[in-house]
């Protein structure tokens, strides 16, 4: 693999990591909400996916972000009578977001951007070792 390659996958890597913590600090920003309307459903999990496509250009593999999925597990409920949005038997929906989940999830594409990170100073310097021979 080329020093441009080895960039390019870095740097696409890079992109869906910085779309997967966008799509989780969503999550996260959305985790206490309740619906606009009494008895209607709350902010609904998303789910980022990641796809991989080859170019032909450089003959690697670089990855994507995929299209974003709703998370079909159930709602939370909250017995809050009081609430306007609560339905007839004094329930409110909550979101299905775990911030512990959302928190961890962040972490691990924090650790993925960090690494793809370092390959692409590992690349460089590597690189302006390369020129630094050759302009000897």
């Amino acid at each position: 693999m080329d020093f441009s390659t080895s960039l390019a996958v870095a740097a696409s890597g890079m992109r869906v990591q910085s779309e997967r913590m966008k799509v989780i600090a969503e999550n996260i920003a959305n985790a206490n909400s309740s619906s606009s309307t009494p008895g209607g459903d709350p902010y609904r999990r998303k789910i980022p996916t990641v796809t991989t496509a080859f170019d032909r250009e450089l003959g690697a593999n670089l990855v994507e972000s995929g299209k974003t999925l709703q998370d079909k597990s159930e709602f939370r409920s909250q017995y809050d009578p009081g609430n306007p949005n609560a339905d007839r038997q004094g329930y409110v929906k909550l979101p299905n977001v775990d911030p512990l989940v959302e928190i961890m999830d962040m972490r691990e594409a924090q650790r993925s951007y960090e690494a793809d990170l370092t390959i692409m100073d590992s690349t460089k310097q590597m690189l302006a070792k390369t020129v630094d021979l050759l302009s000897k």
